[in-house]
């Protein structure tokens, strides 16, 4: 089980549309077999009788409610990118997951990053999505239903790596091996090791340098997209093109083999 965090972005709609494998539509309708968990205040928040099989546009405005409930809540650094993202991925040679494993995961995961709080009923949205073989995506917004900015532990990713060992072992999954060197080895790197390097910075989604350009582009989008007539429809669509050609580059570096 490898988990990956994703730079925070100001719109649920790509990580859900990552998720999912294909854009979010408001046509077509996600039910409990896709969406296998959701944060425990959805069931106050919805009437007894409504219907849960929302379409993924819905599911992306539900999420982003929270901006518009909150217009001035922002991050300790004053930043407004509250979509946080989570994706787990299992070993190819894995068994296939019943959907309440799944949604059990997805709830640990949760509380593992800090996103679900037992009892805590003014939390985060969150949603967990398994919409492709093998994967997990859990989707958030950082803005609480008080209006306060949810700040996370600052050892998320251990947090995170630690809790997915847990499930590996509790589901009887395949573990990721962590192969420990010796003490007082030091290793020359290889050719090919070097290049595994120079890959994985290239593919970083937090830090590297195809994930600033990614990041300076959807900025440009949303400010244009702000300004009443200066959005250009052509012009949206080339930057939104633009957005997913870099992210698709940066998957197909994470994945090419070294």
């Amino acid at each position: 089980m490898i988990p990956r965090l994703h730079q925070r972005t100001h719109t649920p709609h790509d990580p859900l549309a990552e998720a999912l494998g294909r854009p979010v539509s408001p046509d077509e309708g996600l039910t409990e077999y896709t969406v296998v968990a959701y944060w425990p205040g959805l069931d106050n928040y919805t009437l007894d009788d409504e219907q849960k099989s929302w379409t993924s546009a819905q599911w992306a405005e539900h999420l982003e409610d929270p901006y518009m409930e909150h217009p001035f809540a922002a991050s300790p650094d004053d930043d407004r990118h509250a979509i946080f993202h989570l994706d787990i991925r299992l070993h190819p040679d894995d068994r296939e997951l019943t959907g309440p494993e799944w949604a059990e995961a997805a709830h640990r995961l949760a509380r593992a990053t800090g996103i679900e709080v037992p009892g805590d009923a003014r939390g985060c949205r969150w949603i967990a999505v398994q919409a492709q073989p093998g994967r997990l995506d859990l989707i958030a917004n950082l803005i609480r239903l008080n209006g306060s900015w949810h700040t996370q532990p600052a050892d998320v990713p251990r947090r995170v790596s630690d809790e997915a060992r847990r499930i590996e072992q509790d589901l009887r999954l395949i573990p990721v091996r962590t192969a420990q060197p010796r003490a007082g080895a030091r290793p020359v790197p290889t050719a090919s090791a070097q290049l595994a390097t120079i890959l994985s910075q290239l593919a970083d989604e937090q830090a590297g340098p195809l994930a600033t350009v990614r990041e300076l582009v959807e900025h440009t989008t949303h400010q244009i997209a702000r300004q009443p007539g200066a959005a250009d429809a052509a012009m949206m669509l080339r930057l939104e093109l633009i957005v997913r050609r870099l992210h698709s580059v940066q998957q197909d570096l994470d994945t090419t083999p070294s």
